[in-house]
This record gives C-alpha cells, sequence and structure tokens, in this order.
C-alpha cells in the first residue's frame, strides 16, 4: 500500500478553495485509508505522505490543479513548465490592489472602448511580451513570499519577465465585461493580463473570473472534482 501511490491526480479546483487546501484534502483521504487498512501504519501524520501540486491557482480561480504523488513530487517543476490555458473574465472601468475582485477597488474611468477597440488592445498582448507579476503573488522577494510583503505594506518590487501568449481567443465583450479564451506559457499572470489590457485601453481592470482548462496536454474534463471525493475514485483516477 506504501508503494502504491505513484503519479498525477488531475482535480478541477472549486472557487474559494487554495492550492493547499486541495492538496490536504486528498493527503487526509489517503491518510484515512493507511490507518485504516494497517493500524501501524508509519503513515502517522499528513506531514509523511507525499503529495504536491505543480502550480498554484488563486482561491478565486477554479479548474485543472496537476496533484503529484510519490516519486512524482520530484517531476512538479516539470509539470509547472507546461503551457496552459485560462477562460478569463475582466471588468473595466476599475482597478484593484490584487489586481483581481479578492482587492480593495477603485473605479478609475467611465469610457466604454467599442469592440474593435477591445479587439485591437487585446491583440496587441498576443506574442512574446515583457509582463510584471502582481505585487500579490507567491513570488519570492529575499526568501520571503511577495503577498506577504504585500499585505504587510511594504514596497514590493518585482522585475519584468518574457512570458507568451500564444494567443487570445472567444473575445466576448459586452461593457464593462470581457470574457476571452488565452493560451500561455508557464509564468504568465493573467491578473496581469487583465491590468495592462485596461491600461492599454486607458480605463483600468481588473480580473473578475479565472478557469484553467488545460495544462499541457492534461485537461479538466479529466479531472476529479472535490465533493464526494475518496479513497476509490483517488486510486482509480491516479496516472503513473
Amino acid at each position: 500500500m506504501r508503494d502504491g501511490f505513484q503519479g498525477i491526480l488531475l482535480v478541477d479546483k472549486p472557487m474559494g478553495w487554495t492550492s493547499f487546501d486541495v492538496v490536504a484534502k486528498v493527503r487526509n483521504i489517503l491518510l484515512q485509508e493507511y490507518k485504516t487498512q494497517n493500524s501501524k501504519s508509519a503513515f502517522t501524520s499528513t506531514a509523511k505522505l507525499k503529495v504536491g501540486h505543480t502550480g498554484t491557482l488563486d482561491p478565486l480561480a477554479s479548474g485543472l490543479m496537476v496533484l503529484v504523488l510519490g516519486k512524482f513530487t520530484k517531476r512538479a517543476t516539470e509539470f509547472s513548465k507546461l503551457d496552459k490555458i485560462y477562460e478569463a473574465e475582466l471588468i473595466l472601468g476599475a482597478t484593484s490592489t490584487t489586481g483581481d475582485r479578492e482587492g480593495e477597488l477603485t473605479q478609475k474611468s467611465t469610457l466604454r472602448p467599442s469592440k474593435v477597440e477591445v479587439k485591437d488592445a487585446v491583440d496587441k498582448f498576443v506574442g512574446e511580451i515583457r509582463q510584471t507579476p502582481p505585487a500579490y503573488s507567491a513570488i519570492k522577494i529575499g526568501g520571503q513570499r511577495a503577498y506577504k510583503l504585500a499585505r504587510e505594506g511594504r514596497e514590493v518590487n518585482i522585475e519584468p519577465r518574457r512570458i507568451t501568449v500564444y494567443s487570445i481567443t472567444n473575445i466576448k465583450y459586452q461593457y464593462p465585461k470581457i470574457i476571452f479564451t488565452a493560451r500561455v506559457s508557464s509564468g504568465t499572470y493573467i491578473r496581469s493580463l487583465a491590468e495592462d489590457i485596461g491600461k492599454k485601453l486607458g480605463t483600468g481592470a481588473y480580473l473578475s473570473a479565472l478557469r484553467r482548462t488545460r495544462v499541457g496536454e492534461l485537461s479538466v474534463e479529466q479531472a476529479v472534482i472535490i465533493p464526494g471525493l475518496n479513497y476509490d475514485i483517488i486510486k482509480e483516477n491516479i496516472n503513473g
């Protein structure tokens, strides 16, 4: 049993859950099964069960998380470097301290761009671009997470980095809302993309909804869901 879980598990993270919540949920289910089958199991705490994830999703986002189990935890970086596809929704006319609807909102403009202007602005971000990640992110600065520094009111300086937006499709616009599907390289922040689109339009913008649908060739359609998740479902859906 101890060596029986080596591989990846695809999970559809619900909105409101942290990435750690998902990992803890799976780890606890496995721990309880180990305890049930072997009361003398060495797995006496969740810390001794190797379960990790390969890329965070913000609590307000939903969608595909790739969990790694057992020896596959050593391959987490391999999966985190894969391209990703997101379905995004942003709101024009305001900005947010966090780049999404979780932060403090500030009204910026009442301008109502045309559909042509929106399409032109969005298209300018397709290709290899320089993007500055948001201050409220898990990026480490001097050994500390940027979001922790930001919450403490400390200055956060993050250098721009090169990322690739391969495509932005399925653009739908009804002021103040823009919806689109983006295929991007690893390291891309859709919150930053939303803010940059708002700047380009002169209206300001923040991310109001986000769903990750693919990581590489892995699809959220293959993922298990949290409601009703149990040991048997996990066992049946681990891929090595």
